[in-house]
């Protein structure tokens, strides 16, 4: 199984929100609560011009979506540079078959490459489980005001 990874177009934006959508219906939170977030997750053609959007896609059907931009170094440990993961959603039906892993290993790339320290994660509470898998560690919450509860952070190798 080939897993290719694409840069977004607008003409994916309905395919990308479909993924988006069927990976926010298996999130353990109330239905109410599904419904009400929904909208703030989709993404737009705007989204396309400020963050870095990739697909992941086996056979030509896209299976899922990760999401990065520049880092607040107000959220990173220490105030380092990083790629903040903005979105990563796998479908369902495709679930453990390495696409998350690899969707997270193209941001960490984008990472390296642009000489940043790290990523930074904030994570749905159903998710912690695979950010751990892929090396991240959690950051404790300093700032209640200011900072996610389930935020993880992974240095890159040259930055350690």
């Amino acid at each position: 199984m080939t897993i290719d990874l694409i840069k977004a177009e607008k003409n994916r934006l309905d395919d990308i929100n479909a993924v988006i959508e069927s990976a926010i219906a298996t999130w353990d939170i109330p239905e109410r609560v599904k419904r009400l977030t929904l909208p703030s997750y989709r993404y737009s053609e705007m989204d396309l011009k400020h963050l870095e959007i990739y697909v992941a896609q086996i056979a030509q059907n896209l299976v899922g979506v990760v999401a990065w931009e520049p880092a607040d170094i107000n959220d990173t440990p220490n105030n380092r540079t990083g790629l903040l993961v903005h979105g990563l959603y796998v479908d369902p039906g495709s679930h453990r078959q390495g696409i998350g892993t690899r969707l997270f290993q193209a941001a960490e790339q984008a990472a390296l490459a642009q000489g940043l320290n790290g990523l930074l994660v904030k994570a749905q509470p159903g998710a912690e489980d695979f950010f751990q898998k892929q090396g991240m560690t959690r950051l404790p919450v300093q700032n209640t005001e200011r900072h996610y509860a389930n935020r993880f952070w992974k240095p890159e190798p040259a930055s350690q």
